[in-house]
């Protein structure tokens, strides 16, 4: 259901002239939860700088042209705005409550959000930084997707156990679908046919046929040496050729490799502690894994299914960004 938004004048954002930025810098952004930084690597992983930015950076997403970053400021109930080449705080967009993570709507302007503790999801536009909706969500949401065409947008609810389904032309939830325990985050298949949710404390990914809005089916995980109730998937993606996924696992410390025609698990990929964000380099030759208890990025040769290297950083990094299209 929509939901009317009562405080308007929290909504206004200070957006400030920057140049065009180049595009393809190689930079990669990382932002990290608990030290309220961002920290910047190279191509190669070195990192370059790290900056203070708000309060428990989390959710991150590329602006339409790619010349500006948007990170979800949880305690400081905004999103802020940065330029892509300085990383020089160029807007803020207000009264966005408790942002974990969100989407951004093929139209280039308007972002979907997860409010957390508002069991919401809000609608913003990055231009003006006005609010545009809200819709009622199980208490929790934290996974945003919308689909390429822009007509349908997923959230997942946390402590609801549910995916809610929004019809983006109606302005309505269509459907709430009942999955396993915590789901967390979405990825969608090439196709468009099926969408991928990690359930954390179920230890599972379920696949839920996007036609009909029901669970087809599901996979399991469990790495050498840990224990059903220590793998905790969270970010997961699949390649554009739709053959390979990558699961984040939590707590297991690991990332798995799934041969997404036949739903089964290829290898498990050791990393750092806490295996929570993942992003996949332009080539999908490297993997970035955020390990949160760790402190540190590791970077795998997705060939090799192999760790290359693995980078410290500041403290609980969540999300991970790369400028490299």
């Amino acid at each position: 259901m929509l939901k009317r938004y009562l405080p308007p004048l929290l909504c206004m954002a200070l957006i400030l002239p920057v140049s065009v930025a180049a595009k393809n810098t190689g930079l990669i952004f990382i932002s990290n939860e608990k030290s309220s930084t961002i920290t910047v690597l190279d191509g190669s992983g070195k990192v370059v700088r790290s900056f203070e930015t708000c309060a428990r950076p989390r959710g991150m997403h590329f602006s339409a042209d790619r010349t500006q970053f948007y990170v979800g400021c949880a305690d400081d109930s905004l999103i802020a705005i940065y330029d892509v080449i300085t990383q020089k705080l160029v807007g803020r967009i207000r009264g966005v409550e408790e942002p974990e993570t969100f989407d951004l709507h093929p139209n280039g302007r308007h972002l979907y959000i997860s409010n957390e503790e508002d069991a919401a999801a809000t609608v913003f536009d990055v231009e003006t930084g006005k609010f545009v909706a809200e819709y009622e969500t199980g208490e929790e949401p934290e996974g945003v997707l919308i689909t390429p065409d822009g007509k349908r947008v997923f959230v997942a609810s946390e402590a609801a156990n549910l995916v809610h389904v929004i019809d983006v032309e109606s302005r309505q939830v269509i459907k709430d679908v009942l999955v396993d325990t915590r789901p967390r985050r979405f990825a969608l298949t090439p196709d468009g046919r099926e969408l991928w949710v990690s359930a954390e404390l179920a230890g599972i990914v379920d696949i839920i046929d996007t036609q009909t809005l029901q669970i087809v089916g599901d996979i399991t995980f469990l790495p050498t040496g840990f224990r059903r109730e220590e793998v905790t998937p969270v970010d997961l993606l699949i390649t554009r050729d739709g053959a390979r996924a990558y699961v984040a696992l939590g707590r297991a410390n690991h990332v798995a490799v799934v041969d997404v025609a036949r739903r089964v698990v290829l290898d498990y990929i050791l990393v750092g502690k806490r295996a929570w964000g993942l992003a996949l380099s332009n080539d999908e030759k490297k993997l970035y894994v955020a390990n949160g208890l760790s402190d540190d990025i590791s970077i795998i040769d997705t060939d090799r299914r192999a760790v290359i290297t693995s980078v410290p950083v500041d403290m609980v990094p969540y999300g991970i960004l790369i400028d490299d299209h």
